[in-house]
């Protein structure tokens, strides 16, 4: 046993020596679309594909904003709403729910008793229906869109949207913490029952906000 570490050592030296001497390799070729979306048509794609994942899509202009917020809380029942830290007041202004602020000591429990969250994103990618959030002063932990049953995430269009991943890539900040999101949390058991709920929220509503 005592020779292990050795034998490991004077492999790792051969590995070394062997790469040492090999060539450069070449910058790998990048030839490839980066998108199969349409010019114009992305925002249109991202609301066909959030549905297909059994999301709730719903479209306004940043002046019926807070009105719809406030009726999707009052008909999903909330009471309760977990706020970013820099969510947009004016986003709750039509809303009398009891907010909730994104505390770091906030537990589990604390979260599961929240009702709904509402949050902004990073980015949201028309092709494959995805939401994604980078844990910024509008989405807030990670957490908060992870434990209450219901997402209220709100997406600026155009802006905001990207046709196709290779696209979405250079927008993304890989060190921070990114939570992808393609319709509400589901599973499926091996006779393919669907499951909702189980690792994230039940319901996802999104919302497409032209500026």
């Amino acid at each position: 046993m005592s020779s292990a570490p050795h034998a490991r050592t004077r492999i790792l030296a051969r590995v070394r020596a062997a790469v040492a001497q090999a060539p450069e390799a070449p910058e790998p070729e990048r030839a490839y679309r980066e998108t199969h979306t349409p010019e114009g048509r992305e925002v249109d794609l991202l609301a066909e594909n959030l549905a297909d994942y059994r999301a709730v899509v719903h479209r306004c202009d940043t002046a019926g904003l807070p009105a719809l917020v406030a009726r999707l809380l009052t008909e999903h029942g909330s009471t309760s709403v977990a706020v970013p830290p820099a969510l947009p007041e004016a986003w709750l202004t039509r809303s009398d729910v009891t907010q909730v602020p994104d505390r770091p000591a906030a537990t589990p429990a604390e979260l599961d008793a929240v009702d709904s969250v509402v949050t902004g994103c990073a980015l949201a990618i028309a092709e494959t229906g995805t939401i994604v959030l980078d844990a910024g002063p509008d989405q807030g932990r990670r957490r908060i869109t992870l434990v209450p049953d219901h997402h209220i995430c709100v997406v600026r269009v155009p802006e905001q949207v990207v046709g196709g991943v290779p696209q979405a890539m250079p927008r993304i900040d890989p060190a921070r913490p990114l939570t992808w999101i393609s319709g509400p949390s589901a599973t499926s058991d091996i006779e393919l029952d669907r499951v909702e709920g189980v690792h994230g929220p039940r319901t996802l509503e999104v919302i497409l906000v032209e500026s």
